[in-house]
């Protein structure tokens, strides 16, 4: 029995149980066969297993990094790709393996900002999440903290509060100040009463 045939589409699933039971088969075992497999498959003449495999990689992305962390730059490739089921997979499988090697998601990064731009919620959700986590990096965090504020001042005001709450772990004494007038320079844009303030709280918590 391959991979391909453990995967949900091949057992007529259609939940995701399948897969993440794959990927910590996989994850536990080290299985690096498995894992080129699962990368050869991204481009199956079926969509579906295209879908299970990105689904299956990045799940063992959040389980064993190092397991998956070569394939950066196929990952990187998928961003381009005409499924937005690859697409905001991909961005998922990068964001999983950022902080196992950050020189190549930093040396990756004008696609990535680019694509979480143009990409869907879950892309832009993982995007800043890759930021984010650039900004714990001493090398990359100046860069990645303007690109992150640049995503803080125009994202949708329904992702804001979240992604001011997922950024708070890097905001520090050089930073704070640029961070906290983003956020108020925000707030008239928020129409939802709880997620307004939401942010309110945090600027009240970082003053």
């Amino acid at each position: 029995m391959t991979i391909i045939d453990k995967l949900a589409t091949s057992l007529n699933r259609k939940d995701e149980g399948p897969n993440q039971e794959l990927a910590k088969y996989i994850a536990d075992r080290d299985d690096r066969g498995a894992v080129k497999e699962l990368v050869d498959n991204l481009y199956n003449n079926d969509k579906n297993i295209q879908s299970d495999c990105i689904k299956v990689l990045y799940e063992i992305g959040n389980l064993k990094p190092s397991l998956v962390v070569e394939y950066n730059k196929e990952f990187v490739t998928l961003l381009d790709h005409g499924n937005n089921r690859l697409v905001w997979g991909a961005m998922t499988a990068l964001d999983a393996i950022t902080l196992e090697n950050p020189e190549v998601i930093y040396f990756a990064l004008a696609k990535i900002v680019d694509i979480t731009d143009k990409g869907s919620v879950i892309t832009k959700d993982h995007g800043v999440n890759i930021l984010i986590k650039l900004c714990s990096v001493k090398q990359y965090a100046d860069n990645a903290f303007t690109l992150l504020i640049e995503q803080l001042k125009r994202c949708p005001t329904n992702q804001l509060p979240m992604y001011a709450e997922n950024a708070i772990s890097i905001v520090n004494d050089k930073n704070k100040a640029f961070f906290i007038k983003t956020l108020f320079s925000r707030l008239d844009d928020i129409e939802k009463d709880t997620k307004r303030k939401r942010v309110e709280k945090l600027i009240k918590k970082l003053s």
